[in-house]
């Protein structure tokens, strides 16, 4: 057996041999290396330049434009929280809500969705986009976050409009939503289950999705993974304009599936414009029952066309009908824009204000004439009566609404009513102190704790009389049926 130290030797010799090996070629190895990183530079160059690259670029580019002017709103209230153990039982506890919002203006007003923020107490935002010396100014960190004002609330649509006390903020475009197109690729901005700052990407799946069809709301349907946390963020084009404000998903495990939708942008800015400036919303009609075109209708109507909306009712003395439509006609653009469905018929009359002349396209005996109409607003809408409130002293903020007192002027207005006295609800406010649920507009308070009220100033009155503890009882008239509200003072 030889030594170990031999093992040893040979060992240290090889190394030693490897050495000089390796000394004796590191010159034509180095020099190698000089020149390889000019082909590796090159070669780079090269491949960021091809279509994948330029892709992945544009898209780290867009996404750092938008996020400057997404928000994360964050929300506290109060809820009632069930006892799994005990059925029976139920307690208040602290709420508190994560959503998103997108910046539309530079001197702080945020659009966002109406349930990020209803039930609230109290409402900040995290702007991604706020710079040290802004934050400054507004003693908050660069990352806020910062106290936010509820401007006005639209529950039919779902959005909301709030406003910090913060100027020069970057805004991003609504963009026309009619120009959307099915398979355009759209990103999702927002902060899914708090995961503040995230984007998803993928296509528009359809352009004007009708979920429940007895009602006229419609969606941008989207495939881009939206998740609880994405609502009021930002759909955006590729342009990096909001084509729609994430609203809700459709899901049976909770989380996305691929069906996600977005409120669209024209109906985000007809709403975003009158919260802004009224605090409320009037919606329009002109007085007829649309009806979408099917194969059915065409075969059984011999109809000229399969587009369009077919005018299943004009209503007597409407705006339709001084105007001159006739039950059989068929809608096939508003506003020179082409009509397809009763979808785009309810979206393209959303862009026109009360009052506005809409130039409707007709098609009738075979020949297509224009028809101006006038849009007037709605009988059954609530906010109809917001215009009529003077100031302060309609405010009731212990409620939280603001009211005015039944006079001729309303009792012809509203149509009979079960109790010819009382005080009705023209809009909500933030500033309720209150716990349970609340009047809402339209509704008409008759009486608080069994004592009739005639006028605000009365009611304002009789909620003074209440303790801190006290249960409040409003006897409430709403569409035209007697119900009691039951609210708690904290």
């Amino acid at each position: 057996m030889p030594p170990i130290g031999f093992y040893r030797t040979k060992v240290a010799l090889r190394t030693c041999a490897i050495a000089v090996l390796a000394l004796a070629i590191l010159p034509t190895f180095c020099a190698a290396q000089t020149e390889q990183p000019t082909k590796s530079a090159d070669a780079a160059k090269l491949l960021k330049s091809d279509p994948l690259h330029v892709f992945s670029e544009s898209v780290q580019q867009l996404s750092s434009s938008v996020t400057k002017s997404v928000v994360q709103v964050l929300t506290t209230g109060y809820g009632l929280s069930t006892d799994e153990d005990k059925n029976d039982t139920a307690y208040l506890e602290a709420e508190r809500g994560i959503g998103a919002g997108v910046v539309l203006s530079s001197d702080g007003y945020i659009v966002t969705n109406a349930h990020v923020v209803q039930g609230a107490r109290k409402i900040r935002v995290r702007l991604q986009g706020l710079d040290k010396q802004t934050a400054a100014k507004v003693e908050a960190s660069p990352h806020g976050p910062i106290e936010a004002k509820l401007v006005g609330v639209d529950r039919v649509s779902d959005l909301a409009v709030l406003k910090i006390d913060v100027s020069g903020l970057p805004t991003l475009q609504l963009a026309d939503s009619n120009d959307l197109r099915q398979g355009q690729i759209v990103f999702a901005f927002g902060s899914p289950l708090g995961l503040e700052n995230s984007v998803s990407m993928g296509v528009v799946s359809a352009t004007a999705r009708q979920i429940d069809p007895d009602k006229a709301e419609i969606y941008i349907q989207t495939d881009a993974p939206i998740n609880p946390g994405n609502s009021g963020g930002p759909l955006v084009d590729v342009d990096g304009h909001v084509v729609g404000i994430n609203t809700f998903i459709l899901s049976e495990s909770g989380g996305n599936e691929g069906l996600g939708f977005a409120i669209p942008s024209d109906v985000v800015r007809s709403v975003y414009e009158q919260l802004k400036t009224k605090g409320h919303v009037h919606r329009g009609q002109i007085g007829v029952y649309p009806r979408t075109i099917t194969p059915e209708l065409v075969e059984g109507l011999h109809l000229p066309t399969n587009r369009g909306v077919l005018l299943e009712d004009v209503v007597p003395g409407s705006s339709a009908d001084h105007s001159g439509l006739k039950v059989g006609d068929i809608v096939v653009s508003i506003g020179g824009k082409p009509v397809a469905d009763v979808r785009h018929f309810a979206v393209d009359l959303y862009s026109y204000r009360i009052g506005q002349q809409a130039e409707v396209g007709v098609l009738r005996d075979g020949q297509v004439k224009t028809v101006s109409v006038t849009v007037m607003e709605r009988s059954d809408d609530p906010e109809r009566f917001a215009d009529m409130l003077t100031g302060p002293n309609n405010l009731v903020p212990r409620l939280g609404i603001v009211a005015v007192g039944i006079n001729d002027e309303l009792r012809d207005a509203i149509g009979d009513l079960r109790i010819p006295s009382g005080v009705l609800v023209a809009a909500r406010t933030p500033s309720s102190t209150l716990l349970g649920e609340g009047p809402e507009p339209g509704d008409v308070i008759h009486a608080l704790n069994g004592t009739p009220v005639r006028d605000v100033q009365q009611l304002r009155q009789e909620l003074h009389k209440t303790k801190a503890g006290d249960t409040i009882v409003l006897q409430v008239e709403r569409s035209g049926v007697l119900t009691y509200l039951v609210l708690e003072t904290e």
